[in-house]
This record gives C-alpha cells, structure tokens and sequence, in this order.
C-alpha cells in the first residue's frame, strides 16, 4: 500500500505550501490507521532520519553477503533501500520501529560493521541493483510482513509502481499548492528509469473521506498487468 501526502499539484514538501499548514497533521495519523507490519522509505528520504556520520571506509572483519536481524520480535519495522550503503544511522529505530536495511551485495564490509556495531539489521536483494520482489519476499519470509506501506519519497514510490507491487494508494490531498519547480513528486523516477512506465491496468476508487479543513483521503486500489512490468 502506497500511502502519501500531497499538494494539489502533486508536491510532497509542506514547507513549500502555500496556505502554510494545510492539513500537514493528518499523515501519522492515517499511517497508524492502516496498520501495515512494516513501512518502507528511500535512501533520501532514509537520510533525513539519520543521526551519525557515514560509517568508516575500511574494516578488518569480513562478513558473508547474507541477511542479518538484530531484531525479529517488533510490531511493526522501518525499512530504508539503501542499495550502495550510505547512510550512517546513529540510532537502531525510527519512532521506536527497528530500522531493517535493504542493501546489495556490493557494500563494503566496513558499512556492515557499522550497521551491526549499531544494532541496524540488514537484509540484501539484488548484487549491484535493488530487486524489490525480492526484498519484499525477504520480508515476509524472515520477519512475517505481510501489509507494507510504501511512503517515499518519489522515486522510491515509482520504482515499486512500476516493478507492479502497489495494491493500493491512499492519497491524503490537502487544499494547498507548491506552484514551483524543484520539490519532488508523489511519483517520480531516476533518468535511467524516466522512460519505464508503470504496468497498471485498472485503478479503482472505492472511497473519498473528508478529513476537515478541506483535507481529503482517496483511496484507490491498483490491478497491475504483469505482462506490462519493466516495459
């Protein structure tokens, strides 16, 4: 389930509002509403949770490329793509959830030091790229997610639109606009990918629910084409 926040025009940064503060307390919210076991983010929107410096270049251990878990017992677990490992946490959880990595087999053993010294769990999917049917299934398989929600920012929201893997998308809309360029996008992609196009074939809205002050949830479910993935 992709659940976002946005602007009339599609903007996703509240600061850049204008009127300021339409509606911006409804996320959390509807976040807990949904109930999903896990909740997934991209590298950047990764970033502005973490608290450290980037882990050191080198390190004497060597570890296996295998799934690692400081944590399997959590309600519910923040999951952050950082395919090349970037980010140097300085904390093990995000509003008390376990933070769980999903990496490739290309980072550095100094950057696993890092995340175990930190009690980060890791898993990884794919050798240089993200697989994230794979990651999901990883998911599943080894902490019982079963009902993730899919927040940003766009190009991660893109990216699982169109591998095919959003059942669902609830758009909190509220009664503002950015009216600029520069601020990301509900749905976005890399260069690489800005020609890839998502594989639905059906959107369907099965409802529309005033939130107050003109803030609305619409709530639509996707059918994908699995024959139209990656084309």
């Amino acid at each position: 389930m992709c659940l976002m926040h946005s602007s009339l025009d599609g903007r996703t940064h509240p600061s850049r509002w204008r009127p300021k503060g339409a509606g911006t307390d409804w996320f959390e919210k509807i976040h807990d509403e949904l109930g999903g076991d896990a909740w997934v983010i991209g590298r950047i929107t990764g970033s502005e949770f973490a608290k450290g410096k980037p882990y050191p270049a080198t390190s004497s251990e060597t570890f296996p490329r295998q799934n690692w878990f400081a944590r399997r017992d959590a309600k519910t677990y923040g999951v952050v793509l950082d395919a090349q490992g970037k980010i140097g946490w300085g904390r093990s959880d995000i509003g008390g959830d376990p933070i769980v990595v999903v990496l490739t087999e290309g980072v550095p053993d100094s950057h696993l030091a890092g995340l175990r010294g930190e009690g980060v769990s890791y898993i990884f999917a794919g050798k240089s790229e993200i697989d994230l049917a794979l990651a999901l299934d990883i998911l599943n398989r080894e902490l019982g997610v079963k009902r993730l929600l899919v927040e940003g920012g766009g190009v991660a929201n893109g990216a699982f639109l169109r591998a095919g893997l959003i059942d669902e998308f609830n758009l909190i809309l509220s009664p503002a606009v950015d009216g600029a360029s520069g601020a990301p996008f509900v749905f976005s992609s890399t260069e690489a990918d800005s020609d890839k196009r998502a594989p639905l074939a059906a959107m369907t809205l099965e409802g529309v629910r005033e939130l107050g002050s003109g803030v609305l949830l619409l709530r639509y479910l996707i059918k994908n084409d699995p024959q139209a993935v990656g084309k």
